[in-house]
């Protein structure tokens, strides 16, 4: 395979680690420790030689610009309208799109007007009930902000901008999810996305160089339960079925109805390898993932050498063939191994006797996840393909 013909995607993080919100389980926050001081904003020719690269590398006729952070908003709106102009400036045939991760704090009308223009899709973080989501989503000054979130939803309603919503479970709502579920739907989110909360405590990492627990690793206390996750999500498939099939869209479960229809998962925690997701820094400096940012997953940086090149590179793409390749014995004999994968390895963290990898966190409940939606999605895939052989037919 030839560097031009491998598709990747980009995450941009054009204020780094920073951010107005100060939330516990933040794992973006500690990289102040690489990039505080002039790298930790990207500058404007940096985002110009970005720009041009990504559009001159990727090889597919769409191009998705992701912007996340800490939090883009902090790079201020004209950085974002420049962001647009380059765009424009090096598309050339291909069609650029453009997604926006916020906690939705600094929206206001311009930046809804801008996101509308420019057909941004914007994600936006909420935890669920207004106790739960300000637990841990907090001000840098210690402010609540449940309410300045619920008033960044009506105003991307307003405006007509395409939005979803990002709940990350953790200890506070794992055992909440129809609650959970039935507020973000009372918020008016229609397309919502479910990331289950694993961290580590600091001395259950071996080094700060790469990522690398110890043999009795330890969780954060606002990281979730092994069976959390398994019962948050099931929790939130019970309300879904029985009434919002077709109105509300759960990531997780179209995932879920492609894998039995026999579409590759487009989510990388489920895919087989890993290795096409990267992300640049403020400084030009790319990482292998985002949840591995660390010095020992740096494979280059943009200002010597091209996207393309760095995706692949020897260095990613032993990177994500580990995924494959380090998959515990018990993983690898799994019935439901073909749907997982051995999961993110990032949550790679149980040690099992005999075993020479570690073995995913979030094992049983995916294991549940998968038997007790099985026969749903199971049979809404065989209606699909009847439905489809049919009006073939006709």
């Amino acid at each position: 395979m030839t560097t031009s013909n491998i598709n990747f995607h980009v995450m941009a993080k054009p204020v780094s680690y920073r951010c107005n919100l100060k939330c516990d389980y933040c794992f973006y926050l500690e990289k102040e420790e690489y990039y505080s001081g002039d790298g930790d904003v990207m500058s404007v020719d940096m985002l110009e030689a970005y720009v041009k690269e990504y559009l001159t590398s990727h090889p597919g006729p769409v191009v998705d610009f992701a912007w996340q952070g800490g939090e883009p908003t902090l790079a201020g709106l004209e950085y974002f309208e420049n962001a647009v102009r380059f765009q424009k400036k090096y598309a050339n045939s291909k069609e650029v799109t453009n997604s926006f991760q916020t906690n939705g704090v600094a929206l206001n009308k311009k930046w809804a007007e801008f996101f509308h223009r420019e057909n941004f899709l914007i994600g936006i973080s909420i935890d669920g009930e207004r106790s739960i989501h300000d637990k841990y989503r907090i001000s840098t000054n210690g402010r609540p902000t449940f309410d300045k979130v619920k008033d960044a939803i009506k105003l991307m309603q307003e405006y007509g901008v395409q939005f979803n919503t990002l709940t990350v479970i953790n200890d506070a709502n794992w055992n909440r999810g129809k609650e959970t579920y039935r507020q973000l739907k009372e918020l008016g989110s229609n397309n919502m996305q479910f990331i289950p909360i694993v961290e580590l405590e600091a001395h259950s990492c071996n080094t700060l160089h790469k990522f690398s627990p110890t043999n009795n690793a330890e969780t954060t206390p606002y990281s979730l339960p092994e069976l959390g996750y398994a019962q948050f999500i099931i929790d939130v498939f019970d309300e879904w079925k029985n009434s919002d099939v077709g109105h509300i869209h759960v990531q997780t479960f179209e995932m879920l109805l492609g894998q039995k229809l026999g579409i590759k998962s487009t989510l990388c925690v489920f895919s087989e390898t890993c290795g096409k997701n990267v992300i640049i820094e403020a400084n030009g400096d790319v990482y292998s993932c985002d949840h591995f940012v660390y010095p020992a997953y740096n494979v280059g940086n943009i200002n010597s050498k091209p996207l393309n090149k760095i995706v692949s590179d020897k260095k990613q793409v032993k990177f994500g063939r580990a995924k494959k390749d380090t998959l515990t014995s018990v993983c690898s004999s799994c019935s439901f191994k073909s749907q997982c994968y051995g999961g993110c390895p990032k949550h790679r963290i149980l040690n099992i006797k005999g075993e020479k990898n570690k073995h995913n966190y979030l094992c049983k409940s995916y294991q549940k996840i998968f038997s007790e939606t099985d026969t749903y999605f199971k049979d809404a895939a065989n209606r699909i393909h009847k439905y489809l052989s049919e009006s073939n037919g006709s």
